[in-house]
């Protein structure tokens, strides 16, 4: 408990430092609020208006939900084919890779135009963002597996599939988790950019028409609230890693004391 605290008390300390300094400097710098607002006329937004980044933050976690269970289904689903199937590899895998050269801003009006302003544009987005970092690695981690192991099984005779469930499957669920980490914390990103090009709800959204109204403040609020679903999910994901990988941790305990 005592590491843990010391662990965290860095960054704490920076960050209260940082937002001190940004209070000091807007008001001796006499900045409005309209170009940049205090840290303490944020928190104050975040106070009176909780009720509407509340209800708003609440289309946007579901958003960042779905297309991220639709984004992690997909991309297991294709990382296995490629590892598993050579044509599917040399065809479709380089195709996956540079699909991510193209800009998100450039699909999210498409996505409006075919799926139209509810909520399936915005999942899907989202799943876009989600799912390259997990396709990837997941990919990685299949081809990962110790050969030896492998080899061993299949001088016992045993299939393909037990040699996927018994050795490379346990391989690749610590790249699954990393790039499910990448994934979530990023996630926000498709849902909001979805959200500012067509919408009437979600975070994007209200950023959208307090940019227009120049509630700064409002902007600024709800980006901290983007971030702490953000850093949120981030650790869930980190929590599930301990649950499915404890001897990890356990390893990296004992190494932190030798």
């Amino acid at each position: 408990m005592k590491k843990r605290l010391l662990d965290i008390l860095p960054p704490l300390l920076l960050m209260f430092g940082f937002f001190a300094l940004w209070e000091l400097l807007v008001k001796a710098l006499n900045i409005p609020s309209y170009i940049l607002p205090t840290p303490s006329e944020v928190l104050r937004s975040l106070y009176i208006n909780f009720p509407l980044y509340y209800a708003n933050g609440l289309v946007t976690i579901e958003e960042i939900l779905l297309g991220t269970a639709i984004a992690l289904f997909v991309a297991l689903v294709l990382a296995f084919s490629i590892f598993e199937v050579r044509i599917i590899e040399k065809s479709l895998y380089p195709l996956i890779v540079a699909s991510q050269t193209i800009p998100v801003f450039a699909i999210a009006p498409l996505l409006i135009l075919w799926l139209g302003y509810g909520m399936a544009s915005k999942v899907l987005m989202t799943a876009l963002i989600v799912f390259f970092p997990i396709v990837v690695n997941t990919v990685d981690g299949l081809k990962s597996a110790d050969e030896d192991q492998v080899n061993l099984l299949r001088i016992m005779n045993a299939s393909e599939l037990q040699i996927l469930k018994m050795v490379r499957i346990p391989s690749a669920i610590p790249h699954i988790l990393s790039g499910l980490r990448v994934g979530v914390a990023v996630s926000p990103i498709g849902a909001v950019i979805g959200e500012w090009v067509g919408s009437n709800s979600g975070l994007g959204y209200l950023m959208i028409h307090a940019n227009a109204q120049l509630r700064v403040e409002i902007i600024f609020a709800s980006i901290f609230v983007l971030s702490v679903i953000a850093y949120t999910l981030f650790l869930l994901v980190e929590l599930l890693e301990k649950l499915l990988l404890p001897w990890k941790f356990v390893e990296e305990e004992i190494a932190e004391y030798q």
